[in-house]
């Protein structure tokens, strides 16, 4: 198996059960930024630590680092985050459903980031693989209330999400290759730090004048946000090293098997019961995620 292969299911996994603990934070009193908060705020300090150890051990001293560098850091960061205040937002309103599945055109939209901005193309078997996922994801997707406007606010919503949540991907994959040569292990967990420590600053600066007192809560909660953090940095650590390795729009699109991953823990762990138009979405994801390694490879 390809490393970035394993990388990226690992990352899968791992958010997977970050997003299970995220949902569990909201039950004892914080708030989704709070709740999101806690993953850059615990994740931040490791991932430090990880890049410090990583360039000790290494004996390796940091390439000169320009403004490509950074400004791929500051595409993904922020690009990660206003991309999940819209997914939040689309939850406060009617037909919140529509924009959910219009957010699903990330993997999409992350292969013409992918050409347009760091001329990498995807092979017609990779498109292929990339269109069986994305119908997968469609069917996996609530239906559209009756009379729901195709293009209104709740789709346009999602289709910024996706953008945006693309354009992260994008910046990742670049912050890694502006790295070059360091190794790409070395690579990943030094942008990952950058960009952990980014988003905790404008994270910390959005809760002291949206939300006073909602940082002091993640703290004093520490018991309960810290392996939220933990799990964050982990997946994050998965996705950046696949990144490192590979082009952003086969990571992303082989990543759509989080949603399986999401799926199995919704039935095993809370016992929610499969419907048969989402059991074939997961089938034609699976199917997806076969012809997508047969096409990177």
């Amino acid at each position: 198996m390809s490393l970035w292969i394993a990388f990226t299911l690992f990352a899968a996994a791992v958010q997977t059960v970050r997003f299970m603990l995220q949902k569990q934070l909201k039950g004892i009193g914080l708030s989704t930024g709070g709740a999101t908060f806690a993953r850059f705020l615990f994740a931040a300090p490791i991932a430090l630590t990880a890049a410090a150890g990583g360039l000790v051990a290494t004996g390796l001293a940091l390439p000169d680092i320009g403004l490509s560098f950074w400004g791929f850091i500051i595409l993904g960061a922020v690009g990660q985050i206003v991309a999940t205040f819209l997914t939040v937002a689309l939850f406060s309103l009617r037909n919140f459903a529509v924009g959910i599945a219009f957010t699903k055109t990330e993997t999409v939209q992350v292969a013409a980031f992918s050409a347009l901005l760091l001329s990498e193309r995807i092979s017609a078997a990779g498109w292929l693989a990339i269109g069986i996922g994305f119908a997968g994801l469609m069917l996996i997707s609530k239906s559209p209330e009756p009379g729901a406007p195709v293009l209104g606010r709740p789709a346009l919503y999602g289709i910024a999400a996706g953008a945006l949540f693309g354009l992260s991907a994008i910046g990742y994959r670049g912050a890694t290759l502006a790295l070059e040569p360091l190794p790409f292990l070395l690579r990943a967990v030094v942008a990952l730090t950058a960009t952990t420590c980014l988003q905790t600053v404008l994270m910390l600066v959005w809760l002291r004048w949206r939300e006073p007192g909602e940082a002091g809560r993640v703290l004093s909660l520490w018991r309960r946000t810290l392996p939220v953090g933990v799990t964050g940095v982990m997946g994050s650590m998965g996705w950046f090293a696949a990144f490192a390795l590979q082009n952003a729009a086969y990571v992303r699109a082989l990543g759509q098997v989080e949603i399986v991953f999401t799926m199995l823990a919704s039935v095993l762990f809370f016992r929610e019961r499969l419907r048969p138009r989402e059991a074939l979405g997961i089938a034609l994801v699976v199917v997806s995620v076969i012809a997508l390694v047969l096409a990177a490879a």
